[in-house]
């Protein structure tokens, strides 16, 4: 597995989802976009110098499946949790309303972890993400690696589809 930069954590399983986001297009069994990173441009004397990534107000990935509109966020953690401190409260409340709105909304976790050859990815359903934000005060800052293994979906490659989320989606609407 390569090394990744804490800029360019996600990268691999961003690149896996675009991948099989694709694949789903071609199929015509979703249609599931990457959201752009927006950028704020920093100008002197008219010339821009620098462009700076925002802070995430939206999830990384919206779309349709099946007539139903889902969004999700995509995290890859290098640990047996995850931390909540990875999701911003915008991204938070982003998919809490459109949860609220009927949209199907979830986590797709990729862990990494130091000395196992494959990663474990996983649909976190976005009730029991809910449960640990509404707790995260005065409980647990994480979402330890066993309630993945118990009250999320594992994603595979399947079906010649790089990460066959679909099949999850079905259990989480």
């Amino acid at each position: 597995m390569r090394s990744y930069t804490h800029a360019n954590r996600g990268s691999l399983l961003e690149s896996m989802l675009d991948r099989t986001n694709t694949q789903y297009r071609n199929a015509n069994i979703a249609d599931v976009r990457k959201v752009p990173t927006p950028l704020q441009v920093i100008k002197d004397k008219g010339r821009t110098v620098e462009a700076r990534k925002e802070k995430a107000q939206w999830v990384d990935y919206v779309g349709v499946y099946q007539g139903a509109a889902i969004a999700f966020d995509a995290k890859q953690v290098k640990a047996k949790s995850l931390p909540l401190t990875n999701i911003t409260i915008d991204q938070y409340e982003f998919l809490k309303s459109w949860a609220i709105q009927g949209a199907i909304t979830f986590l797709i976790v990729m862990f990494t972890i130091p000395g196992q050859n494959e990663p474990q990815v996983y649909a976190l359903p976005f009730n029991v993400l809910r449960e640990f934000w509404e707790q995260k005060e005065n409980g647990r800052k994480s979402i330890p690696l066993k309630v993945f293994d118990e009250a999320a979906i594992k994603i595979q490659t399947k079906d010649g589809f790089v990460l066959h989320y679909a099949a999850a989606i079905e259990d989480l609407a």
